[in-house]
C-alpha cells in the first residue's frame, strides 16, 4: 500500500464535502506539515498553501501557511487544533470563523 493509500484510508468521509475554508495558520512548511498530520490523525483532510505575499518560489519551506479543510471538517478541525483547557500556550494559531474562504 502506498503512503497516499494510507492517508486517503484514514479520511471519513463526513469531511471531505464542501469549499475549502482556512482554518489555522502555520509560520513555515515543516509547522504546517504537522498541523496536516494531526487533522489527518482526526481524519480530516487537509492542504496547505503559502499565505498570501510569501507565494514566492525561493522561499521554500520559509514563510507562512494557511492550512484549508474542506468545510464540513471545518469545526472539527477547529476543535482537534484547539489548546487543551487551561492551556493558553498552543503555537497552532486556529482561524475564528467558518467564513473565510480558500480564495
Amino acid at each position: 500500500m502506498s503512503e497516499r493509500q494510507r492517508k486517503a484510508r484514514k479520511i471519513k468521509p463526513q469531511y471531505s464535502e464542501g469549499r475549502l475554508v482556512k482554518v489555522a495558520y502555520a509560520n513555515n512548511q515543516p509547522e504546517a506539515e504537522l498541523i496536516e498530520a494531526l487533522l489527518l490523525e482526526e481524519g480530516i483532510p487537509s492542504l496547505t498553501r503559502r499565505s498570501g505575499g510569501f507565494d514566492v518560489p525561493d522561499f521554500l519551506a520559509a514563510g507562512p501557511r494557511d492550512v484549508l479543510v474542506p468545510e464540513s471538517g471545518a469545526e472539527a478541525a477547529r476543535e482537534a487544533l484547539a489548546p487543551p483547557e487551561g492551556d493558553a500556550s498552543s503555537g497552532v494559531e486556529a482561524t475564528p470563523s467558518a467564513s473565510e474562504d480558500a480564495g
